[in-house]
């Protein structure tokens, strides 16, 4: 990967962790996305092997630390869907965002029980049903998430051009 995609990579991952830290009401808090894997779903698909799953790994400890959540909690998920999105890579491609939604869904949905398998590991209680909002909300967003990206990229693309 060039240099131009690797700070924009790094740049989008960044402001998906901080997008993930803002603080929200108890009423908006189940519908945050998951904001990194939707970045990262996003150049899985746009780029072949962005980062590899060792440094997927990293970025999902990264999130575990600031996040204050379990070690190793978001890291296994972000390399599974990361993992799955490679392997699927060629087909959801060619999908247009509206149906890439579906499929953004059905990886985000996998998340959430990979998470609630972890936490039922450790004997908490299980979540309500808002657990299972902010996948319906990633699904909803990503055909714009989609766009934005592509437009960045593309003018990254024009600017390292000129």
């Amino acid at each position: 990967m060039t240099q131009d995609r690797t700070g924009l990579l790094l740049a989008a991952l960044a402001v998906a962790i901080l997008l993930s830290l803002v603080p929200l009401t108890p009423v908006l808090a189940p519908l945050r996305p998951y904001w990194v894997a939707l970045v990262l779903i996003y150049w899985s698909l746009e780029v072949p092997k962005p980062l590899s799953l060792g440094a997927v790994f990293l970025v999902g400890l990264v999130l575990d630390i600031v996040s204050a959540s379990l070690m190793g909690m978001h890291a296994m998920s972000l390399v599974v869907i990361v993992y799955l999105v490679r392997h699927f890579r060629a087909r959801m491609r060619f999908f247009p965002p509206w149906q890439q939604a579906l499929a953004v869904l059905a990886l985000l949905v996998n998340d959430r029980i990979i998470l609630l398998w972890i936490t039922a590991l450790l004997g908490e209680p299980v979540p309500t049903w808002h657990y299972w909002l902010a996948p319906l909300v990633g699904m909803a967003i990503w055909p714009w998430l989609f766009l934005a990206m592509d437009l960045l990229r593309l003018r990254s693309r024009q600017s390292n051009r000129s």
